[in-house]
């Protein structure tokens, strides 16, 4: 599976307008194009920060409906008050839910880069010995792990059910982000959370 994410930086009063917008109205027209699984979006209401993920069956499907996608991805830079937004498509390396993301969920988003030539086996590693540790934290709902093999690059997001859980769960993240992006040989670049303010998925298997 694969995903393209649109990041933008938007006006934090505008965000409830924006989250409108792409619950009503984007979502929506996604998912009635081929292929298309799952739609999310991720705000932060302190920097005004917008992350919204679609998810596609095939790469061909994701890149067949770039065209149409345009003007929507327009008009929410409209509607968010938002400078240019930056766009990117990935692989799907981890797809993996424990329970259902309720209303109020956040989600901490952490950024790597890892040497392509042992990107595969580090992949590996992480679904076998990182993903089940981070599955034991308190209040944990679902991970996703998007990567860019040509670069290196990789998203990991985290969901939890509450803010609260979120907060609580920061110092054993901390010790398994450390921990792993040692043993992953991997550089890490940005961690940022995030308020889940929509979340679809129609495919719930562990991938």
């Amino acid at each position: 599976m694969y995903a393209r994410t649109t990041t933008v930086q938007g006006n934090p009063s505008h965000l409830d307008d924006g989250i409108s917008f792409v619950r009503d109205e984007v979502m929506p027209a996604l998912q009635g194009m081929d292929g298309c699984i799952g739609v999310s979006m991720l705000v932060d209401r302190e920097t005004g920060g917008v992350i919204v993920t679609s998810s596609w069956e095939s790469r061909e499907a994701m890149r067949a409906t770039e065209t149409a996608v345009g003007p929507m991805r327009d008009r929410a830079q409209q509607v968010l008050s938002s400078g240019r937004p930056e766009v990117k498509e990935w692989d799907i390396a981890v797809l993996h839910r424990s329970r259902p993301i309720p209303e109020g969920a956040c989600a901490r988003v952490t950024w790597t880069r890892i040497d392509p030539k042992v990107l595969d086996p580090m992949l590996d590693y992480f679904r076998m010995t990182v993903l089940p540790e981070i599955e034991q934290l308190p209040g944990f709902c679902s991970a996703s792990l998007l990567v860019d093999h040509t670069t290196g690059l990789g998203a990991l997001s985290c969901v939890y059910e509450s803010r609260s859980a979120l907060e609580s769960s920061r110092d054993a993240a901390s010790m398994l982000r450390s921990d792993a992006t040692d043993k992953m040989e991997a550089q890490l670049i940005d961690v940022a959370t995030f308020e889940v303010a929509v979340a679809h998925l129609r495919v719930p298997e562990t991938v």
